[in-house]
């Protein structure tokens, strides 16, 4: 069990599940309406993909610029989907803070 998850198989099938995971999101946004929005998707997944890659790369004895490429990538993606979800966050009016209104106040009397 240790050589599997050692030399780097696990890792391949963990990527290969992150990418039919995203290929099913894609499908099911398409078919109902319903998910996230393919951007911010991409940019989550391929935040973990490339963590993971540099993972692998470790474990294989990659030269230290792959796995530093591999790094940046997943710094890039995940600050596209932090920006991605900040904007949502910031622009839906039910991410903000509820407004007290006058007449529901209740009076100490």
């Amino acid at each position: 069990m240790a050589t599997y998850l050692l030399d780097g198989r696990a890792i391949d099938a963990i990527v290969a599940l992150v990418a039919v995971e995203g290929c099913v999101l894609v499908a099911w946004r398409t078919l109902t309406g319903r998910g996230p929005p393919p951007a911010a998707l991409v940019a989550n997944l391929l935040a973990g993909a490339s963590l993971l890659l540099a993972l692998r790369a470790a474990l294989s004895g990659a030269s230290p610029m792959i796995i530093s490429v591999c790094l940046v990538i997943a710094l890039a993606a995940h600050g596209a989907d932090i920006v991605g979800r900040w904007r949502s966050a910031s622009g839906s009016p039910s991410a903000r803070r509820p407004t007290v209104d006058a007449s529901q106040t209740v009076s100490a009397p």
